[in-house]
């Protein structure tokens, strides 16, 4: 059964988390596999060159998409509390300017991005031989970014209403529409890094026909148009939150641009290869901990609308736990099938024997990360956009950033790998020094 935005508040903390979370954390695990399988088919059937391909063209259109998600989970944390505070014409007024502002930022973004292409590939990695197949894969998937803004935007209204199973639907959609269409346009009909990259493409269109569908049958929040038209204090308030999953997806992709630019100097294209192999499993093993977050985010966002601090405090311990103990057991599984794992990409023994230990190391503190994580959603998930922001930007801005740049020089390589776990123990500590300070100040008043 569908939970419905009153039950927020009054289900059960433990049964809330997991009708929220279970359902995100498929949806996420089918995303991720989707990403995954593209890169094993790219990788197996065209070659290894073709995933560095990938791996460059990637952060570029995430980045483009990731301004639907950051208008989606700004506006989706107004969405949540209006809700919590029974205020349905605020919820309404926003989901409308959300759509708005999604629609015409993705189209302005995919005009920069088509008039600036090849200056856009080359900043982001497409050196030597990789710029080729690049091109190839990059237009088709841009022209399909505007679609996956738009989804990206809807499904975190769909969690902000309380119906997780939909969101969980709208991304499952997509992965399996890509796996059939790679099938087809790869191995049947040979159209090599352009089918992969027309087969991602139809999938993101595939994905906005059913939120579309959903919105006009199955919503809460029914809209009409005067809701489009953009309201400032809408805008500044969704823009203000949303900035924080945009900067966030915007140092992912400026770290994107320094992995690849200090692996291509210190190991050519085989380094850019490997970081792609390690970014897809980043992705992928890491699900069930994004699906508890996304699912912490409504649940604590209408119960601090609600004013039901109690139901907040224990919905923080609650995600803490349970998702630390599933990063445990991913951490042993990555550290125990690391060479395993990167077999299922490429058979070039090279690569794999670089890969597996330098997968190791970038999962080498994963069972502390859920402190940083849902550190940061809870102030996003509460309005407080400076925290959440901070926060947000301390693991890639403040520390993997800067010690990607400068660990290298002492250890080649090797420094980049080593940047990661350090970077995560650090956030780690940051984030669970603030969100103590906040459960105090806050918190522990009700």
């Amino acid at each position: 059964m569908a939970i419905t935005s009153d039950e927020l508040g009054t289900l059960d903390i433990k049964k809330l988390l997991l009708k929220q979370s279970i359902p995100a954390s498929i949806g996420i695990l089918f995303m991720s596999l989707n990403i995954l399988i593209d890169t094993i088919f790219v990788g197996q059937w065209i070659g290894s060159l073709a995933i560095a391909a990938v791996s460059v063209v990637l952060p570029f259109t995430f980045l483009i998409s990731s301004l639907g998600m950051a208008i989606g989970v700004g506006g989706s944390s107004i969405i949540s509390r209006a809700l919590g505070a029974k205020e349905p014409e605020k919820a309404r007024n926003t989901f409308g300017n959300q759509l708005t502002m999604t629609l015409v930022l993705a189209v302005v973004s995919v005009t920069i991005g088509y008039l600036f292409s090849d200056k856009v590939l080359v900043l982001f990695g497409a050196n030597g031989a990789i710029l080729k197949p690049a091109r190839e894969f990059y237009f088709p998937v841009l022209f399909g970014v505007p679609f996956l803004a738009l989804c990206m935007t809807g499904n975190t209204v769909i969690r902000a209403e309380g119906k997780p199973k939909f969101a969980m639907y709208a991304m499952l959609i997509p992965a399996f529409g890509n796996l059939i269409l790679d099938i087809l346009f790869i191995k049947v009909l040979n159209y090599g890094i352009f089918g992969a990259a027309l087969a991602t493409s139809i999938s993101y269109f595939l994905c906005f026909i059913f939120i579309l569908w959903f919105f006009i049958a199955k919503s809460e929040i029914r809209i009409s148009t005067s809701h489009l038209i953009l309201k400032g204090k809408i805008v500044q308030e969704i823009s203000s939150l949303g900035f924080v999953t945009f900067a966030r997806q915007g140092v992912v992709s400026l770290l994107a641009i320094i992995v690849n630019t200090t692996l291509f100097v210190h190991s050519g294209e085989a380094g850019v290869t490997i970081y792609g192999i390690i970014n897809r499993m980043l992705m992928f093993a890491l699900f069930p901990i994004l699906g508890i977050t996304q699912g912490f985010l409504p649940v604590a966002g209408y119960n601090f609308g609600a004013q039901q601090f109690a139901r907040v405090k224990q919905s923080i311990y609650y995600s803490v736990i349970s998702a630390s103990v599933l990063a445990s057991i991913i951490f042993l599984g990555i550290f125990v099938f690391s060479e395993s794992i990167i077999r299922i990409f490429t058979t070039d023994e090279t690569i794999i024997h670089s890969s597996s230990d330098a997968l190791r190391w970038v999962f080498a503190v994963t069972p502390i990360i859920a402190i940083q994580l849902i550190g940061a959603a809870y102030f996003q998930a509460i309005g407080k956009a400076i925290p959440a922001l901070l926060l947000t930007l301390t693991k890639q801005g403040f520390f993997l950033i800067p010690l990607v740049l400068i660990l290298p020089k002492y250890f080649d390589t090797f420094g980049v790998w080593l940047a990661f776990p350090i970077s995560d123990f650090l956030a780690t500590i940051v984030t669970g020094y603030f969100l103590r300070k906040e459960i105090i100040a806050t918190l522990n008043k009700s």
